[in-house]
């Protein structure tokens, strides 16, 4: 055991780890690190402790010495409508590089990484996968939906319609009191909710364990399993490398396909491949979903609350509905393949199990995860857009779009902030037709903050919805729905053509043959040719805004960070 040998090189670490309360029987055990995201900074995190207990007494029954460590991850919901979710995607970056330095500043044989939500998932795991150190994910859990299955993505609709005056002061605050009943993930598909099924995709969590409700006494059971588990991984040097290979991440993006996943997988699956030497392209995205079938209705593009997904057999039964075209021969942390994984579920009585919760709800498994044969949509809920807007691409959730958008012009309005964007739409300033563009909302412009509150301000009226688009080359909540696009890069502020956009050009998408473009200048149509010329004009007179993080660590994300498309994660960047 690696923890054995470095003992003999430190050996003031006996001395010290008998000061914080080992035996000396502790010392010659297994040491397996159990790292969380446990804090009081939202519902995904403060129900974690008891998790890291349970985990512990696994490891302990298995003659292991766990220790528990932790980085408190920020809540997106909490930071939205101000400049706190320019922190949001850096703070995963740097909860990963702060897992990265507990582990490696100290000796330890395996982990067991306890986390939930919309950073913290992808933090641990391209920890882990950076680590490279025989460990496993275990999935936080799900929170339960509030009166008349509310769930907290409608409260951006409920708040654009109160600024509009539709609702009273007293309906709203009521709407905000019930929407989060419990502890957990968010009760629909959003980013929390999908990183916990692609951890269990990727193969790196126990199959069943994503999205466990927290109101089940199933969760603290699998985080035992997961303490126990530990040891083996020790054991046999199974390691995150022999897992999350290029077939395992194929494997994640069919499932976030057949789940219409948040589009932030997006930057996430690649910056945590990236910490493995594997490169996806947008291009990898595209092509899985073309050809996996839409299946979950669950919340935002479907109508049922995320609790719902594991009582109808969570990522299991997707993976059964899609068994045909996965790679099931590939190893994960329990040590079998995928492919014997399933045949174990099945003959231990999971889904029995699972799907006597849905009796009482008068639901079907069907209803809530559709059959191959008769998907919501013969392809998934992602596509790759390109063209003289987009020369890296953009991405777009087109589950959630109005059939009426998935072809159309519409005339460009011109925004360099969110702010001044929601107060347009709000201000009704913004009518059908138009294609409302906030830019320098990129990686390097500000951090890339989601645009939650201008697409639900939008997608909340009725005049808008299904006929406005939002472009940017910031990113969406994963509960957005409507006509959003994001991700477009090259991002403003490097000078994409994003930054030349005018208002009155013309804006083509066309969603099924994959196009974004500028199309048309001052409302005129005009040839290729003709618009090239136009952009290299604006070029010539464009200057770079000077930009507004000039210290602590938004001026590092922002000088280091890649492309959008490539994940969006840092990297040395000095000598370019």
């Amino acid at each position: 055991m690696k923890s054995q040998q470095l003992r003999k090189l430190a050996p003031e670490l006996d001395s010290l780890r008998l000061g914080s309360g080992w035996s000396v029987e502790d010392l010659q055990k297994p040491q397996i690190i159990v790292e969380s995201s446990y804090g009081h900074s939202h519902p995904g995190s403060a129900h974690l402790q008891a998790l890291v207990e349970e985990a512990g007494k696994g490891i302990k029954d298995c003659g292991g010495k766990p220790a528990n460590y932790y980085v408190t991850d920020i809540c997106d919901g909490e930071a939205q409508g101000h400049d706190g979710m320019n922190y949001s995607l850096v703070s995963r970056d740097i909860m990963a590089a702060m897992i990265e330095i507990h582990v490696k500043a100290t000796p330890f044989d395996a982990g067991v990484f306890i986390t939930s939500c919309d950073k913290s998932v992808p933090a641990h795991l391209m920890a882990i996968a950076r680590l490279d150190m025989p460990a496993l994910l275990m999935p936080g859990g799900i929170m339960s939906a509030g009166p008349k299955l509310l769930t907290l993505e409608q409260i951006g609709k409920y708040s654009a319609m109160h600024a509009r005056k539709e609702i009273t002061d007293e309906q709203f605050m009521s709407y905000k009191r019930d929407a989060c009943p419990n502890c957990g993930a968010c009760s629909f598909m959003g980013t929390a909710s999908t990183m916990q099924i692609m951890a269990e995709a990727l193969g790196m969590a126990l199959p069943g364990t994503a999205l466990i409700p927290t109101s089940s006494h199933y969760l603290k059971d699998a985080a035992r399993a997961a303490g126990e588990r530990a040891l083996g991984l020790a054991k046999e040097q199974l390691k995150p490398s022999d897992i999350m290979t290029m077939e395992a991440f194929e494997n994640a993006i069919m499932v976030h396909a057949a789940i219409a996943g948040s589009s932030n997988s997006l930057l996430h699956l690649p910056a945590i491949a990236h910490e493995l030497g594997i490169e996806l392209s947008p291009a990898l995205f595209d092509k899985i979903h073309r050809k996996i079938p839409y299946l979950l209705n669950i919340r935002p593009s479907g109508y049922w609350p995320g609790e719902y997904f594991w009582y109808a057999g969570g990522v299991p039964a997707i993976m059964e509905e899609i068994k045909d075209f996965l790679h099931l021969n590939i190893l994960t942390v329990t040590g079998k393949t995928v492919g014997e994984n399933l045949e174990n579920m099945r003959l231990r009585g999971f889904y029995e199990g699972c799907r006597k919760h849905l009796s009482g709800l008068g639901v079907k498994v069907h209803d809530i995860i559709r059959p191959a044969s008769e998907p919501i949509r013969r392809e998934g809920a992602i596509a790759i857009l390109k063209g003289n807007l987009a020369p890296e691409g953009a991405v777009v959730k087109h589950s959630a779009i109005s059939p009426k958008l998935l072809k159309v012009s519409l005339k460009a309005r011109v925004f360099n902030c969110e702010e001044d964007a929601m107060k347009a739409v709000i201000d009704k300033q913004i009518h059908p037709g138009d294609a409302v563009f906030i830019r320098y909302e990129g990686p390097k412009g500000s951090g890339m903050p989601e645009m939650f509150y201008t697409t639900e301000a939008i997608a909340s009226d009725a005049s808008l919805i299904d006929s406005v688009a939002l472009i940017t080359d910031g990113r969406f909540s994963g509960a957005t729905r409507g006509p959003a696009i994001g991700h477009v890069s090259p991002e403003a502020i490097d000078g994409g053509p994003i930054a030349l956009v005018e208002e009155g050009d013309i804006i083509g998408i066309d969603i099924p043959e994959r196009k974004l473009d500028i199309i048309g200048i001052n409302g005129e149509l005009l040839s290729p040719d003709t618009i090239e010329m136009v952009l290299t004009e604006r070029r010539r007179k464009w200057k770079s805004p000077v930009s507004k993080h000039n210290q602590g660590i938004l001026q590092i994300y922002t000088r280091n960070s890649v492309s959008p498309m490539k994940g969006a994660y840092m990297e040395d960047n000095s000598n370019e």
